[in-house]
């Protein structure tokens, strides 16, 4: 699966894929509304919206080319040649794509628009690339002043909607906040789709016998930490094991299958790197 996930065909793919759920989110719901997103796709509508020529794929591409130049001397060459492609098919999608009507209510539109937008972001950012955008410089921020990514980008968004304020009507600068909301949740869901995770904490009398059924049975790696009990004192080994969503059940069954009396312990986690599960994504 990771050779899969690693591979060209696959990113450029995805890219491709994200870059048109974008765009038609951009082109069918968002702008016959007049509504705005936040980045630098934000920026080009805003653009578009004032001056009415070129379209919002050219100012997108065009804005991107002094962050694609930072990108390229600060960061990795195989995740700014993916976003490169995923800057420029997202700028060719908003170009030639049809614009047309497809939610007239703008209350609706901002929802679904938000969330078509995200579920294209989210895709993009699962591959090795991004579509460029704020990405690269709040990645730059990030490493060169520890500024949060998060942080850059919420007063990124702030910017935009005031200056929208000054040449809309603040009704439709509300509503495109809403989209920008949605954007932002649809696109963390998608990140976190494929990768949630099950951290599970055992403590059993029988960590022995469940460690090896969850390493032959459910081919899954185990760590033995030790702790001790805080009343009795004794010396204790506590599986500490990462499996998905698919296997929580079975692995529940295993340990209680050896030890009824055992603690199953079961926390969320969002991404795990590591040998089976993610690899790191380098910028």
């Amino acid at each position: 699966m990771q050779r899969i996930t690693n591979s060209p065909v696959f990113n450029i793919g995805l890219l491709t894929f994200g870059a048109a759920i974008y765009s038609i989110g951009v082109k069918d719901i968002v702008m016959a509304k007049g509504l705005m997103s936040g980045g630098v796709s934000g920026v080009a509508l805003l653009l578009y919206y004032l001056t009415g020529v070129l379209g919002p794929g050219v100012y997108y591409f065009l804005l991107n080319l002094p962050l694609m130049g930072l990108g390229w001397v600060t960061l990795s060459r195989r995740f700014i040649l993916y976003t490169v492609y995923g800057m420029g098919i997202l700028s060719l999608f908003m170009q030639l794509m049809p614009e047309r009507t497809l939610i007239t209510d703008p209350l609706l539109a901002a929802i679904f628009g938000g969330a078509v937008m995200g579920a294209g972001s989210g895709l993009m950012l699962r591959t090795l690339g991004s579509a460029g955008g704020t990405d690269i410089l709040a990645i730059w921020l990030n490493q060169k002043y520890n500024l949060r990514i998060g942080q850059f980008n919420f007063f990124f968004n702030l910017a935009i909607f005031a200056a929208g304020l000054a040449f809309y009507e603040p009704t439709l600068v509300l509503y495109s906040i809403i989209l920008s909301y949605t954007n932002s949740k649809v696109m963390d869901y998608f990140l976190a789709l494929f990768n949630q995770r099950k951290m599970v904490f055992i403590i059993s009398d029988k960590a022995d016998d469940i460690a090896k059924d969850i390493i032959h049975t459910l081919k899954r790696g185990a760590t033995f930490l030790h702790g001790a009990g805080a009343y009795t004192g004794k010396s204790k080994r506590v599986i500490l094991t990462i499996t998905n969503t698919v296997q929580i059940k079975r692995l529940e069954e295993l340990v209680f299958s050896h030890d009824p009396n055992a603690f199953f312990v079961v926390e969320n986690t969002f991404n795990v790197l590591g040998e089976g599960f993610s690899r790191r994504k380098v910028y």
